[in-house]
């Protein structure tokens, strides 16, 4: 186990990948955190963050992996790399919510773009990393959900665990060797526009499609915009839920897709959601009823 885990960390570290231990079999950084930092040893002149210990220097590597079976970490950041990473559903989310990757396709869809070939590694409960050189001159720090549900990015501040390491749920493995691809304009783009909250949108009443598909949209639009928390009954399983509800109704055509889009996109950002999340969740929650919705028995 050591000389495979030590392997790991030379060969991230040969690509000039700084690395760092990670506790035996967890995700979790060797060493105390800053909260019980004693500014004592190396921490002297202040608590030293797992991103400064890290290290390209194979003797300190050598010497660290041959003491323990570490797992390896890549300081992201220091590294060069902005890591998109997708993760999967939660066991307690709904049926058809996206997953990172599902979220990750929505997003190229709609910027009408494709994501180049790069180094990608499965991660132990079944998502993705993909690995991304960061925009030269541009400090691109760690986010969670901006780019869509389930969709994170590590990068300054941050760290990805290494393929070669493994935890109780599995282990972390490169499932594609390519070169490492420039992250793309698009996606720098939008880890930098301004996240401040826009005023809450005005709702626009509908005209469109049956009466019972306007009262059921208006009805939802309601349920949204009075939730204000997150978890899991919360904000956006909120509105995942009301878009599939309002969904069957597009599926027997008695309303337009982009009039239900456009109110209930509107109604998740006034709860504070990002325009991006909503649009993933939403399109998400509308193309599986579409294609999964039972025939409407008309009476007769």
């Amino acid at each position: 186990m050591n000389a495979a885990l030590l392997n790991a960390a030379l060969t991230a570290a040969e690509r000039g990948w700084p690395v760092i231990p990670l506790h035996p079999g967890t995700k979790r950084a060797a060493g105390h955190p800053e909260r019980s930092c004693l500014t004592t040893g190396r921490c002297a002149g202040g608590h030293v963050t797992p991103e400064q210990r890290a290290t390209t220097d194979p003797d300190l590597i050598r010497t660290a992996w041959t003491a323990r079976p570490y797992n390896v970490g890549i300081a992201t950041g220091p590294a060069g790399l902005i890591v998109v990473d997708l993760d999967p559903l939660k066991p307690e989310e709904p049926i058809g919510a996206p997953d990172g990757a599902t979220s990750l396709q929505a997003l190229c869809e709609r910027a009408g773009q494709a994501l180049p070939a790069t180094y990608r590694v499965r991660t132990a409960r079944g998502g993705e990393h993909l690995y991304f050189a960061a925009p030269a001159g541009m400090r691109l720090k760690c986010s969670v959900d901006r780019l869509g549900r389930h969709i994170d990015t590590r990068g300054w501040g941050g760290y990805v665990v290494a393929p070669g390491s493994t935890t109780p749920d599995g282990p972390y493995e490169l499932v594609d060797p390519a070169p490492v691809a420039e992250l793309p304009a698009w996606l720098a783009a939008l880890l930098t526009e301004p996240t401040t909250s826009a005023p809450a949108p005005r709702i626009v009443a509908v005209r469109d499609g049956t009466r019972a598909a306007r009262v059921a949209l208006d009805r939802e639009c309601d349920v949204v915009r009075a939730v204000k928390e997150g978890g899991p009954t919360g904000r956006n399983v909120t509105l995942h839920r009301s878009a599939c509800k309002v969904a069957r109704f597009v599926a027997w055509g008695h309303i337009p897709r982009h009039v239900v889009e456009e109110a209930i996109q509107a109604a998740g950002e006034s709860t504070g959601l990002s325009p991006a999340e909503c649009r993933t969740t939403v399109r998400s929650a509308m193309d599986w009823i579409i294609a999964h919705a039972t025939p409407r028995r008309e009476a007769g």
